[in-house]
């Protein structure tokens, strides 16, 4: 092949991972592609932070933290009310590993530690209302959320012995925990 020249193997979408090493290393090179989109966001918006990038389960996990307490309150400009610019970005980020990949990415974006304070909110959040639940024997319908706070919710639930549901349509969607 000469310089310049494709094959029609390099255009086609990487194969699924067959093995719990080919998911690593999947997930690995997701968060390789994510850090260097990000590393250029930073750079446009001349924001400082460090990338850090981790497989969690079966996602990748995408963070930038601040060196320190000025590029950390810089950082949460990114964040936005309610993480509305966090999520922008985690899609943003996601469709920058399909373009690279062909595959969907279930990659996962943390700003500034928001996604991590908000998980052990919504966790402790979800253990409150199982416990509730298990003290009254009556179901307890919890205020709309996003997917991922569903999902901390559901896990919290389940850990504490408990089943929960996500009932209505978005973005109105909520966690019912249900009674044994």
């Amino acid at each position: 092949m000469t310089e310049g020249t494709t094959s029609a193997a390099a255009d086609a979408p990487a194969p699924a991972p067959t093995s719990k090493n080919d998911l690593i290393a999947q997930l690995e090179q997701e968060g390789d592609i994510a850090a260097d989109y990000l590393e250029g966001l930073l750079d446009i918006a001349d924001l400082d932070g460090d990338i850090d990038m981790d497989v969690e389960g079966d996602r990748a996990s995408v963070s930038i933290v601040g060196e320190d307490s000025g590029a950390h309150r810089a950082l949460l400009r990114l964040v936005g009310q309610d993480g509305e610019v966090l999520e922008a970005l985690q899609e943003l980020t996601r469709l920058a590993v399909h373009r690279e990949t062909g595959e969907r990415s279930r990659l996962m974006l943390d700003i500034a530690g928001f996604r991590a304070g908000k998980r052990a909110e919504l966790a402790q959040l979800g253990a409150k209302a199982a416990q509730r639940v298990k003290e009254t024997g009556e179901p307890a319908k919890l205020s709309p959320m996003t997917p991922f706070e569903r999902k901390v919710v559901h896990d919290a639930v389940a850990a504490a012995g408990l089943r929960s549901e996500s009932e209505g349509e978005e973005p109105q969607r909520c966690v019912v925990v249900l009674p044994a």
